[in-house]
């Protein structure tokens, strides 16, 4: 809308610049046209009756006052410039024998537009014509832009807020649409004889929307489909291995069963965190479903849940969090977020190690330790699902997707978790 408005000044502008520009060169042509006869006469005057007639002749003009039009002035000269009759005072730079025309003063505050020309080898004439009266003319024309201008950009400023407020308006809706997914997908649009891009952009958000529904359901079907066929047996075999164990078989034999629950239950646990990590992904970016999270709270409570054990594994838990921090987000997903830090923690720092919890506004949370830390060649693979580092870290048991989930988690509320590089240990960041 401010270009509209610059736009509708510099048209107002240019507009009066050409007008005044041609109501100016108007006026000079008109006012040299009088001029031409007027010395047409005066030069059929003083050849058919000589100089003396002139001179009266320009004595009686210069008594008159005209009615209308603009003021005549004379100047009747020798050749050296010396006034014989006349009201201009002195003569000025036109040279009469070309008949030289242009802008010249007239007394000490006016000014006219005068011809010169050359009657005889030691006779001048100048004849001019006041152009005082243009200056009204022309202030009038620029009060008139002025005014105009003002209505024509104030309409246009209203227009363009108008139709602003329209485009806002249809945009917003198609906003409103992707920010809630869930709601409904027929996007309104105009009358179809009115159809326009933005018409066309609904159109193309509205199946969008329903394609991204579909997609989202069908992962959903998908997904539990396949949670269900894999739980489903998996729970099956427990079962059954929990009724060997309970025949009590010999030692060897339920110490393989136990490692086998102890497998199936592994099983289970990669397969929701696969599951959770695909939602988190695909619905990264999507505040849908987001509400005002206490972090400083929820921190607290979950350093509040180690403490205990830390204690008994030996570990030293420090936690510096402030009040107030909050974040938009899902509860239970960034608590996961954060225990999957902490487990990894203290499943790799050995006892007697040092784990820092610290959070400040921003929000900001680190999570750091004194523990082996990670090795520089694997810290760019650290969050990749399934991907375990070498070394001390290696010989923990896992699956290799807390951290992938957990940066799944993160890019699902609009937040970036990183790993700092450290002399000791490691430190995980999250951060908007």
């Amino acid at each position: 809308m401010v270009g509209a408005i610059g736009l509708s000044l510099v048209l107002v502008l240019g507009l009066w610049f050409v007008t005044h520009q041609s109501v100016t060169r108007t006026l000079q042509e008109a006012a040299l046209s009088e001029i031409d006869v007027d010395i047409a006469g005066l030069v059929d005057i003083y050849a058919s009756n000589g100089q003396a007639e002139l001179e009266q002749r320009i004595a009686d003009r210069l008594a008159l006052t005209p009615a209308e039009g603009s003021t005549p002035h004379y100047l009747l000269a020798n050749d050296r410039g010396a006034r014989i009759v006349g009201d201009i005072a002195g003569w000025p730079g036109l040279d009469p024998m070309t008949s030289e025309s242009g802008i010249i003063a007239i007394g000490s505050s006016s000014t006219g537009f005068a011809r010169a020309v050359q009657l005889g080898p030691d006779l001048r004439l100048l004849v001019a014509r006041r152009m005082d009266g243009n200056n009204t003319i022309l202030t009038n024309i620029a009060l008139v832009f002025a005014l105009g201008g003002t209505v024509f950009v104030a309409l246009v400023a209203l227009l363009g807020r108008l139709a602003a407020l329209n485009l806002q308006r249809r945009i917003g809706q198609i906003n409103s649409a992707f920010r809630t997914p869930d709601g409904p997908i027929a996007l309104p649009m105009t009358n179809a004889r009115k159809y326009d891009e933005i018409d066309e952009l609904t159109s193309h958000s509205a199946a969008a929307l329903a394609r991204v529904r579909d997609l989202m359901e069908a992962y959903k079907d998908t997904s539990e489909q396949l949670a269900h066929e894999i739980r489903t047996p998996l729970s099956h075999l427990d079962n059954r291995l929990l009724k060997a164990l309970k025949e009590n078989p010999g030692a060897e034999v339920a110490e393989r069963l136990i490692e086998a629950r102890a497998e199936i239950k592994r099983l289970v646990q990669t397969l929701e965190s696969l599951l959770d990590i695909a939602a988190s992904k695909t619905r990264r970016g999507d505040r849908a479903g987001l509400a005002q999270v206490d972090f400083s709270a929820l921190v607290t409570r979950i350093c509040d849940l180690y403490a205990g054990s830390a204690e008994e594994t030996g570990h030293e838990l420090v936690c510096d969090v402030e009040p107030g921090v909050v974040i938009q987000g899902e509860e239970r997903q960034i608590g996961r977020l954060v225990t999957n830090i902490l487990d990894n923690a203290f499943k790799y720092v050995p006892p007697g190690g040092r784990v820092e919890v610290r959070l400040s506004p921003g929000p900001e949370l680190v999570i750091a330790d004194d523990g082996p830390g990670i090795a520089p060649s694997d810290r760019e693979r650290v969050f990749e699902r399934f991907y375990r580092g070498r070394g001390s870290i290696a010989d923990a048991h896992g699956s290799g997707l807390g951290l992938a989930l957990a940066q799944a988690i993160a890019e699902r509320h609009g937040l970036t978790l990183s790993l700092d590089e450290t002399a000791k240990g490691s430190s995980f960041r999250l951060r908007k």
